[in-house]
């Protein structure tokens, strides 16, 4: 009896395989790095031939750790970095470009023209999203327009368009299917949440044509099956979420008004808001929380480009530390009080900044400042930030008051106690903090029949350990305030 659920959770910085049992815990892990490109300042590029093959490489190497055969697993599902674009012909299956990452922000300069056309209005009323490189849309139209003769095999309907997800299955699929879901397609700014369609009026303003676009699907669907010789079997592909709705999923926030945050490379929190699409008056998304039997579930999110990333950056850019581990104890040596802030803006500024021009920036550094000073400021940037986002749901009436977070950061108790306290929240980290992965297998087992209804799934959340808020008001709101001085910094420095 198949008694497994293989897991793609395809990332920023690696690509991981994870395979669950029925009950939700997992059997086997595997993950593999891959080359992050930056050909000029504020452009970010993955290559989609390494994205393939890492995807490949973990879903064979976990499959072989958890001593199954590929037979034995009933269901598969796909979660992925969301907003990135892919670019390939439908006769050759080959990319045309890099993947331009969510990071990129190339096509400011065409989203401030966009904004001063006063089209924002336009866009948001459809898609819930603000004007912002972030998505999808100004991506693909940069493809057509910067790479020869891309417009016109376009125009001739010999590219096609996905988000990381349709180009995964139709790999899989071997060309058979060019489909995503409702959660990544409402971040492509070319789908319109509420009519659930693709939106004619959107693509005439991106001049992107029609014919480019895969099908979408529910997040819970059949999107085809996985061709036998790729890993051994036939396997069906029924789940699939970009990743901040696949960890809503596996966070289990099915009511209106429960919240997540995830911290992997960036930081994004989500306020599941049901059936009612909630317009932010505050900067923060709307966007679809997921999409089952037909039917969307709306939430409000706010994202954050840099939060884990600021870490890698440590790590592999200042060369400061050896891993991600490390931050733990050099973070509890320097306390909280260190006078030190990092605006980690390295491709500008998320919610509700939505700052492209912003670059990064450390403030009070002193002789007395070290590598501990330097390490806990990066863990704290990432709380502040999250702080600014409960400030804007806040301002919205939205304030989440309980906060379930997952990530791989979240494993560092000192960053969650320091979350807890700046948020005046309590924080819940879950017994299986890789939501994403769990979210998708989740997807995936309710259209195999594994689960039975969304109910079920959430009695199955399990907590691991409570952060109750310990900090004094006086305390921090002192260091709040640094943190928006900082900010405030960050933008005076680069528009002088």
């Amino acid at each position: 009896m198949s008694n497994y659920i293989l897991s793609i959770d395809q990332g920023t910085t690696s690509s991981r395989a994870i395979i669950f049992d029925t009950e939700g815990k997992i059997i086997a892990t595997a993950q593999q790095e891959f080359p992050q490109l930056f050909p000029q300042d504020g452009w970010v590029e993955h290559d989609p031939e390494s994205i393939w093959g890492s995807v490949l490489t973990t879903c064979k190497t976990v499959i072989e750790r958890a001593s199954i055969a590929a037979r034995d697993i009933v269901a598969s599902g796909i979660t992925n970095q969301r907003e990135t674009v892919v670019v390939w012909n439908r006769d050759t299956g080959k990319p045309i470009y890099n993947a331009i990452v969510w990071q990129d922000r190339r096509t400011a300069s065409f989203c401030d023209g966009l904004r001063h056309s006063h089209k924002e209005g336009l866009i948001r009323s459809k898609t819930g999203l603000l004007v912002d490189p972030y998505f999808s849309a100004s991506k693909i139209r940069w493809i057509l327009d910067n790479v020869d003769g891309a417009r016109a095999m376009a125009e001739s309907g010999k590219l096609a368009f996905g988000t990381i997800d349709t180009f995964l299955i139709w790999r899989f699929t071997q060309g058979k299917h060019h489909v995503t879901d409702a959660t990544n397609a409402s971040r492509t700014q070319l789908f319109n949440i509420h009519t659930q369609q693709w939106d004619q009026e959107l693509l005439t303003l991106f001049d992107i044509p029609d014919n480019m676009l895969p099908e979408v699907k529910d997040s819970s669907d059949d999107f085809g099956l996985i061709a036998p010789e790729i890993l051994g079997t036939s396997l069906p592909i029924y789940g699939v979420a970009g990743d901040q709705q696949a960890a809503l999923i596996g966070q289990a926030c099915f009511q209106p008004g429960m919240s997540k945050s995830t911290y992997g490379t960036g930081c994004f929190m989500m306020l599941n808001t049901g059936s009612e699409a909630l317009e932010s008056d505050h900067r923060l998304l709307t966007t679809i929380a997921y999409r089952i039997n037909g039917k969307p579930c709306y939430a409000i999110e706010g994202s954050i480009f840099i939060a884990g990333a600021a870490v890698q950056w440590l790590r592999d850019g200042l060369k400061i530390i050896e891993s991600a581990s490390d931050t733990l104890s050099l973070a509890k040596s320097a306390g909280i009080n260190h006078g030190t802030y990092m605006v980690p803006a390295f491709t500008g500024l998320g919610a509700p900044y939505w700052d492209p021009d912003s670059r990064g920036a450390i403030f009070g550094l002193t002789r007395d400042t070290g590598v501990a000073e330097i390490v806990a400021a990066a863990l704290q940037s990432v709380c502040y930030q999250t702080k600014d986002l409960q400030k804007a749901m806040e301002k919205d009436g939205l304030r989440p008051v309980k906060l379930r977070v997952d990530g791989g950061m979240v494993a560092n108790d000192w960053l969650l106690q320091f979350l807890a306290d700046i948020l005046d929240a309590e924080v819940d980290r879950p017994c299986v903090i890789e939501t994403t992965a769990l979210g998708v297998a989740y997807l995936a087992g309710l259209k195999a029949g594994v689960y039975l209804s969304l109910e079920e799934l959430q009695k199955g959340w399990s907590l691991d350990k409570t952060f109750t808020p310990k900090m004094p008001k006086e305390d921090r709101d002192r260091l709040y305030a640094g943190w928006l001085d900082a900010i405030e910094r960050t933008k005076v420095r680069v528009s002088t």
